[in-house]
Formats: C-alpha cells, sequence, structure tokens
C-alpha cells in the first residue's frame, strides 16, 4: 500500500524504537529488524509530504536499569543513554522536526510504551491529532504497547504490518490478534 494513500490530516505517523540495539549485531537484536528501515523511510517521506507530524520514541535507559538482567530483569542491557545502542538506525530518515518520545527513563519501572508516562497523549491531543499510524520494533512487544495504550487513550491506531519485525513469529501472531481485538487496523 502507498504511504501517500494512507496518510492524512489529523494523522501522526509513530516510529517506535527503531535503534541500534534493536538491529542485528546490537544487544537485543529483533530477527531482520533492521528491514523496517526503508519501510519506515517510504512512510516519514510520505508524512512529510503530507504535512503529518513524525514522532519517533526511544528506550532511552538509565545506567542499571531495572529491566536490565544484571539487576534481575527481564532484558540485557540496551539503549542505554548517549550509547551507540540507544542511536536511532544511522539509515532511518528522521529530519529535525521530528519530536523523540524518550521512554523507560523511569527508576522505577519499564515503559514499554511510547504513551506510558511521557505526556505523548497529551501531545498529540494538543495538535489535533486523531489517529495514529505505528511501525517500529519490536511489533510484540513495544509496538504492541503503544498501539494498545493509543486505542485506550482514544486514538484510531494502524498498525505498518511490513514496517514492523517482531521477537517471534509466535508472539506475532499473538499480538497481532490481540491489537485487532482492541480495534487496532494493519496496512
Amino acid at each position: 500500500m502507498n504511504p501517500e494513500d494512507v496518510l492524512d490530516n489529523g494523522d501522526a505517523l509513530v516510529v517506535v524504537d527503531v535503534q541500534n540495539d534493536f538491529c542485528p549485531d546490537g544487544a537485543l537484536p529483533v530477527p531482520e529488524g533492521d528491514r523496517v528501515v526503508p519501510v519506515m523511510n517510504r512512510w516519514i517521506a510520505a508524512a512529510a509530504a503530507r504535512g503529518v507530524p513524525v514522532y519517533a520514541s526511544r528506550d532511552w535507559h538509565p545506567r542499571n536499569h531495572l529491566s536490565f538482567d544484571t539487576q534481575g530483569g527481564p532484558w540485557p542491557v540496551h539503549c542505554v543513554q548517549d550509547t551507540a545502542g540507544a542511536a536511532f538506525h544511522r539509515e532511518l530518515t528522521l529530519s529535525d522536526d521530528a519530536i523523540v518520545v524518550s521512554k523507560g527513563t523511569r527508576f522505577d519501572k519499564d515503559q514499554y510504551s511510547a504513551f506510558d508516562d511521557t505526556g505523548f497523549a497529551e501531545e498529540l491531543a494538543r495538535h489535533g491529532v486523531k489517529r495514529i499510524v505505528v511501525g517500529g520494533l519490536a511489533e510484540d512487544v513495544c509496538v504492541h504497547a503503544t498501539a494498545r495504550d493509543g486505542r485506550s487513550h482514544g486514538f484510531d491506531v494502524v498498525v505498518i504490518r511490513d514496517g514492523t519485525r517482531a521477537i517471534s513469529a509466535e508472539s506475532r501472531q499473538k499480538s497481532e490478534a490481540d491489537l485487532e481485538s482492541a480495534g487496532v487496523a494493519f496496512v
């Protein structure tokens, strides 16, 4: 599907966690995670052409974050603030006017969703956004949480199926079924 045919006034494009640590050779790689980059670049270009705002979320963990396995959490150390692993993928073409939403910054909990204690819902509402179009990494973790929370905040949500990759085929299938039951659409 052509992104220009999907994006419209009242939309926002949300690029979720397309960071080095989630791509091949990263600390917590999503299989074929880098394959979302050209897809999301097409959507970013289409958003710019249509005047649709672009938001890019990122994990931005403090050192020794409670989600790290070294601290008893479920994940290896990843996306530590101001490290190469936390940087957006070098080929991702975010413009200077893209707004970065940092999450995973809290010391007392992890934040999978771009909406979790970030003020993101209020930011979108302030700018008249009614629908978010979401892609990025990983479909079955942070994309899922962001899409689900977007619905719970009253936004229409569309997930770009070829602009995401999941940790596994099984968890992708479960994630998509859950999102569809929450009213999330896929393109």
